[in-house]
């Protein structure tokens, strides 16, 4: 699986379970971290729990396994390191708080509109 088709199949997937204000950013000219965050957020814990339990699952359904997973107690953060791609889903209080595309602010955003479903886009 290439890297580009990791990347649209994780926002779609996010997509299909209502994962809300996906994000992708390119970081790779920032860090060695990853070249990738894709971000988004559930409504609940157990949204947000789905939606990660979703993604792992996609992704391992076409040869591809995170390297991690780790979440907070209350899973109001996970993230999945896939290597060159890291997926953090949060709960909407948990993603204001961090505000990661602040942090990461000078990445690059990517335009995932045409992976959303109108709805969401």
């Amino acid at each position: 699986m290439t890297q580009q088709e990791k990347l649209n199949l994780i926002i779609k997937t996010l997509d299909s379970k209502r994962g809300e204000d996906i994000q992708a950013l390119k970081i790779s000219d920032l860090t060695i971290l990853a070249d990738y965050f894709v971000i988004a957020d559930g409504t609940s814990n157990t949204h947000a729990r789905t939606l990660a339990d979703e993604v792992e699952f996609q992704l391992s359904q076409n040869g591809t396994e995170p390297e991690r997973r780790e979440a907070d107690t209350g899973n109001t953060w996970i993230i999945l390191d896939y290597g060159d791609i890291i997926v953090h889903v949060f709960h909407k209080e948990a993603r204001n708080f961090y505000k990661l595309e602040g942090v990461w602010a000078d990445g690059e955003r990517v335009d995932i509109d045409t992976l959303l479903t109108k709805e969401n886009s």
